[in-house]
């Protein structure tokens, strides 16, 4: 028993130290920003379903969102939040992300930490988790794209050490207009996996408003509603 309690001594210290540290870069960084004339943004977005690592995670129901970023000499750190409506009672989910984006030759790379958090989850379930992800992406003529590969090691509720892994590819349609397709696979410790999907297309209407159309898909419909297929819409507003 000395031993659990030392552990769970020692993970709680270690993402409690994990949150200030992003928090602490998040007002570094927004002050900065503010000071130096470095970008500073804030997005306000309504969507007909909050969607997750392909997953529904609204309930098959309306979800807005915000987000504020600030970032300074290559550095970045978030703050997004979107309402929710999980099996485990959770209500929301807040993500608290401090990152680095730089190019290295024809490829753009970004490193990131992820705080990940559900307000309004059930007592005694896990529902602050962090994450490590990393982004690579590069242009092959007129087609963009990404790979991107997101761990934790110990992930929401009874899932333990996770990955997701997910390739994606767009094209500009026109000045306004793009096209993107993504395939990721989901492998989890204690957890569903699951390969999952999407595809649609993004319009800018003007300089603040965009709407985003797009099928979202998973192979495990068995799992439940949130794996089935869906088709979501979104328009977003950037300040």
């Amino acid at each position: 028993m000395a031993v659990v309690k030392t552990k769970i001594s020692i993970d709680s210290k270690a993402r409690c130290a994990t949150r200030c540290l992003l928090a602490a870069g998040w007002i570094w960084m927004g002050a900065g920003a503010a000071q130096a004339g470095d970008l500073l943004s804030v997005q306000l977005g309504v969507a007909s379903e909050y969607v997750g690592k392909g997953l529904g995670k609204s309930d098959e129901q309306p979800s807005i969102s915000g987000q504020v970023s600030a970032s300074k000499s290559g550095f970045y750190a978030s703050l997004f939040g979107a309402t929710a409506d999980l099996p485990q009672g959770s209500n929301a989910e807040i993500l608290t992300t401090l990152g680095y984006r730089t190019k290295v030759s024809d490829y753009g790379l970004d490193l990131s930490v992820i705080n990940r958090d559900l307000p309004g989850t059930r007592s005694g379930i896990d529902a602050n988790y962090t994450e490590f992800q990393a982004d690579v992406s590069r242009a092959f003529g007129p087609v963009a794209t990404r790979l991107r590969v997101n761990y934790t090691d110990d992930g929401f509720a009874g899932t333990q050490e996770a990955w997701w892994v997910e390739l994606q590819g767009g094209v500009a349609l026109d000045r306004a207009t793009k096209a993107t397709a993504a395939i990721a696979d989901r492998t989890a410790r204690n957890g569903n996996d699951y390969m999952a999907w999407n595809v649609g297309v993004k319009r800018s209407l003007n300089d603040r408003f965009a709407v985003d159309l797009r099928w979202y898909d998973t192979d495990q419909h068995d799992f439940g509603e949130s794996y089935e297929g869906r088709l979501v819409a979104a328009l977003t507003l950037s300040l």
